[in-house]
């Protein structure tokens, strides 16, 4: 049988529950435990795909092709460890197979009712991480404490700890300790009424992990075991880190976080092997080659989590050449408005995917730029559509080329809706999602980047590159590097005498890690590094 780990937020939202449970486990992992991950969000939405990058951040799409939350890149980054279908479940999802269930007949003429239909349903989507071969399960559960929606997934994991027994779970809850400047004093009070709140329900947390921004006193360790009920010596402070997110398992580690864990739940506290990851973090942080200014030109920069993988993903190309990458942000409706001078100085240009016609022009514009002035290019699912359609319409001479999805009559439809897409009207769950197998041009840049002819790349679009439009692109030096095995659908594109200008219609930010930077971000930084040092 799995041991199980919960892990609860509370005081208020944000505080980094996904990294610290994304910590926790790759540290669990390196000392030999098979561990998988989960998140339960409390919306009704019945996944993220459908929902606002201004709202709700990235959608972070797994191997399997679930559009989920945005913590699960935070897991996969950290563990190396893929996350499914299983990895996150949303009180729409829950509820959804629960109506559908009752429609069918499957209560036979009960009341359906949250306690015990839907709590039983939430401990079956738990209960589906505990397979065979998994040592731990770790379950997140989204939004704090007191949230009217939370109730229904808080009873559920009181209850499954119940059935488990005390020896086989532990509650973790992340709470914050405030400091206030003008009073000179840490706030023990917020978490306090957090932990009580739990207490009311049936839950009595095992850990407290403390987010603040200075190290607690011995007063605030104890006034919290008091009052909370927990062991100070199983109340860790996670202080915020000093340079990088990839410090936090290491904090951790030395405050025995993992070990206190196996202590509880019953398990051996085997070796563990930190060597690699922290000369990683020692990489990221002495940046010995300097700094490089990457420009992000996107549509939703107003919000970093939109773009959460892209920008790790900048940074782990970094770590492989020893620099910096500072992204510089840049509304691709800015660069519209005000002109190509937001991009001087920058060593190169990524433009992310996206949905909708907004700021299309802008992301052109930025295209259009760095294939003129030799600046390094990278883009990503729409940056790539995008830069098939300024080539056309630049190079080959076709002006009105567009994307269906901005322009239905089009008399160059360089970008349309993928075939099988046309009959589809409902628009959640229903992209190209996953992981799928391209073969990649011998001797194109892509090629030389993955060391390798055969890929597998996670996607998440409707619209692809027009085949009737080959034949003019490839005349006038486009190469269609990246194709699916078939050979129908174009994957990746890119100039061969351009010092690096790629395109890819999948999505490479979601196979980065901080120890294995994506072939892809890696030659692109490697190229922008260049870039700044000629011109230097």
């Amino acid at each position: 049988m799995a041991k199980q780990i919960f892990i609860t937020g509370g005081v208020v939202s944000s505080l980094g529950k996904g990294l610290t449970s994304a910590s926790i486990a790759m540290l669990l992992a390196r000392r030999g435990y098979k561990v998988v991950l989960q998140k339960l969000d409390p919306y009704i939405n019945v996944d993220p795909g459908t929902m606002s990058p201004y709202q709700h951040g990235e959608v972070y799409v797994t191997v399997d092709g679930a559009e989920t939350d945005l913590d699960l890149g935070h897991y996969e980054r950290f563990t190396e460890i893929d996350c499914t279908q299983g990895s996150n479940y949303t009180t729409g999802k829950i509820y959804d197979t629960v109506i559908k269930r009752e429609r069918q007949g499957g209560y036979l003429g009960k009341t359906v009712q949250v306690i015990p239909h839907i709590t039983n349903e939430i401990k079956a989507s738990i209960q589906s991480m505990h397979t065979d071969d998994v040592d731990i399960v770790m379950t997140e559960i989204g939004g704090t404490v007191g949230d009217i929606e939370s109730h229904p997934f808080l009873e559920a994991i009181r209850q499954f700890r119940q059935d488990i027994g005390k020896d086989n779970g532990v509650f973790l809850h992340l709470t914050l300790l405030p400091y206030l400047g003008f009073a000179g004093e840490m706030k023990t009070k917020p978490s306090q009424q957090s932990v009580g709140l739990l207490r009311s329900i049936g839950i009595f947390p095992d850990i407290l992990c403390c987010r603040c921004e200075k190290k607690m006193e011995a007063e605030h360790r104890d006034k919290l075991a008091l009052f909370c009920n927990v062991d100070p010596d199983f109340i860790i402070d996670e202080v915020d880190v000093a340079n990088t997110i990839y410090e936090v398992p290491i904090d951790l580690m030395e405050q025995k976080m993992d070990e206190k864990i196996l202590k509880l739940l019953n398990l051996p506290v085997n070796e563990i092997d930190l060597e690699g990851w922290r000369n990683m973090v020692k990489r990221l942080i002495e940046h010995k080659k300097g700094e490089i200014e990457i420009a992000v030109v996107g549509k939703y920069i107003s919000l970093k989590d939109s773009y959460k993988s892209i920008y790790e993903s900048l940074t782990h190309g970094g770590i492989a050449s020893d620099v910096k990458v500072i992204p510089r942000m840049i509304e691709s409706e800015d660069i519209e408005e005000q002109g190509l001078e937001l991009l001087e100085g920058v060593a190169g240009v990524l433009v992310p995917g996206g949905f909708g016609s907004r700021g299309i022009q802008g992301k052109m514009m930025a295209i259009g730029y760095a294939r003129e002035n030799n600046i390094p290019f990278f883009g990503i699912c729409l940056g790539m559509q995008c830069a098939v359609m300024e080539f056309a319409r630049n190079v080959c001479g076709l002006k009105k080329a567009d994307s269906t999805e901005f322009r239905e009559d089009t008399p160059n439809p360089v970008i349309d809706l993928m075939e099988h897409q046309k009959a589809i009207r409902a628009k959640g769950g229903t992209m190209r999602l996953g992981a799928y197998p391209c073969v990649l041009k011998e001797g194109s840049k892509a090629h030389e980047a993955y060391g390798e002819t055969e890929i597998s790349e996670r996607h998440r679009h409707r619209y692809e590159y027009n085949n009737s439009f080959r034949d003019i692109m490839v005349e006038n030096g486009l190469v269609l590097s990246g194709l699916s095995p078939d050979g129908e659908l174009v994957e990746v594109v890119e100039l061969p005498n351009h010092p690096w200008f790629v395109a890819s219609q999948y999505h490479p930010e979601f196979q980065s890690r901080p120890m294995k930077a994506h072939p892809l971000f890696r030659e692109f930084i490697k190229a922008a590094v260049k870039y700044r040092d000629d011109k230097s």
